[in-house]
């Protein structure tokens, strides 16, 4: 207050602190921002944008109809007949074809969703569907009597009807006799010589087999199987109508009686003419798809790992004009 009595407003007062901050106030907006949830919110959405824009094109692809013909209808009770020997009931084909939409359903929502990709299985069963259209491919040519003669008179060997040996045989077991075994089938071979096949005496030297004594008409390949390849070698070195032996096999020793041989041959074609049209079909099968593999392994450089002496990918060279042929299975 001055002389006169009048206040004196602080406002004019030169140097006066002032109140306000430098702070600017936060907004509303800004605090939003900032909270977690609203970002968990907002990567939420955009999942879901784009799973609806895959979901779009995907029902571009396929649309939302489900459509099955009188022909898929019917595919589907002759499956049923054929596995109950019976018709289906009205009830069970309309389960039959409410289980064949629910198959396409969930078949289009897997796509949709990218299931079908990086599948090992996936990879394998299309790879697989790949070589059956290169075996039509093959399929589609039915071949004449002259064709077929043609080939066999190249291929005959594949069809060849290999040796084949029927014989007796005296088990002598080295779980029973150790290391007598051997000795023991010489020893019985000295007592039945000259005796029959059929001789008693024979049988009541030797040891029970666990499976037959007699083996008629079987080739080397089944014999190897069943005795071993040593076995089945011996066996078509020996002549027939007498005991001889010691031969060993993957279960011991044995003596045998060569009843008969039946030469190895190639047959005439009119025996089997149904074979070698079996046989060339797979040939041709396995010749359209190493053409096929071959012109689509062409288009495509396959890198592999750097080897170790190097930091440098090695690039692989194209397969050898030489392949198996496809398989029909699932491995």
């Amino acid at each position: 207050m001055d002389k006169s009595g009048d206040v004196v407003s602080s406002k004019s007062a030169p140097g006066a602190l002032s109140q306000e901050t430098d702070t600017p106030a936060r907004t509303p907006l800004t605090r939003w921002l900032r909270e977690p949830l609203v970002h968990f919110l907002l990567i939420g959405l955009l999942l879901f944008v784009a799973y609806g824009v895959r979901s779009h094109s995907a029902g571009q692809q396929f649309g939302n109809r489900i459509q099955l013909t009188l022909d898929d209808v019917g595919q589907l009770q002759i499956g049923f007949a054929a596995q109950w020997q019976r018709e289906p009931t009205p009830e069970e084909l309309s389960g039959l074809v409410e289980s064949r939409v629910r198959e396409e359903i969930l078949y289009r929502e897997a796509l949709t969703m990218g299931l079908d990709k990086d599948d090992t299985i996936v990879k394998r069963r299309m790879a697989q569907k790949m070589e059956f259209l290169s075996e039509d491919v093959a399929n589609a040519h039915e071949p004449s009597s002259a064709e077929l003669k043609i080939w066999y008179e190249k291929n005959g060997d594949k069809l060849a009807q290999p040796s084949r040996a029927t014989f007796r045989h005296l088990y002598f077991s080295p779980d029973h006799r150790g290391q007598r075994a051997h000795n023991d089938a010489g020893q019985a071979l000295s007592k039945i010589a000259g005796e029959p096949q059929d001789s008693k005496i024979a049988a009541a030297l030797a040891d029970r087999f666990m499976f037959q004594d007699y083996y008629g008409d079987r080739s080397p390949e089944q014999l190897a199987k069943e005795f071993g390849p040593q076995f089945a070698q011996s066996i078509f070195k020996l002549k027939p109508g007498s005991w001889q032996g010691p031969i060993e096999s993957g279960y011991g020793w044995h003596l045998v009686f060569v009843q008969s041989f039946t030469p190895g041959r190639i047959p005439a074609f009119e025996e089997v003419e149904p074979a070698v049209k079996t046989a060339w079909l797979s040939d041709q099968r396995a010749e359209e798809w190493r053409k096929t593999y071959a012109t689509m392994r062409a288009k495509y450089q396959v890198v592999l790992p750097a080897a170790a002496a190097s930091d440098e990918p090695r690039v692989a060279s194209a397969p050898p004009a030489k392949m198996v042929a496809p398989t029909s299975g699932l491995q």
